[in-house]
């Protein structure tokens, strides 16, 4: 009875405002889990890359620090709430998915 109909998600999605101010914390890590080649499209300052796409995925995010705060961004925020997804089963606390991804970044920042 309890809980039926409600999604509860383990990390927080948020606007490019809010993922703007929380990069200023210092135990922040900015994560773009896209493709090389979409880096074309723009990339957020100071980010480090793991393609979620990557079979190599899992090992490398197992390899991060969980105390951080990670900061997940990919083309539309899809994927990145993917990976959030994927990284709070892993044990990860601290997560924030960029709603709108790099296009909503593009939009609200420049």
């Amino acid at each position: 009875m309890f809980g039926f109909g409600f999604k509860t998600t383990k990390y927080q999605n948020i606007g490019a405002k809010e993922f703007q101010s929380l990069m200023k914390d210092k135990n922040a890590v900015v994560l773009d889990v896209r493709t090389p080649a979409e880096t074309r499209d723009g990339v957020i300052p100071g980010y480090k890359m793991i393609n979620l796409m990557s079979p190599e995925f899992v090992s490398q995010v197992g390899k991060l620090d969980k105390s951080k705060t990670y900061l997940v961004y990919c083309r539309s925020g899809n994927r990145s709430g993917q990976a959030c997804s994927a990284m709070a089963d892993m044990g990860f606390n601290k997560l924030y998915n960029l709603v709108g991804g790099i296009s909503a970044w593009n939009n609200e920042m420049r």
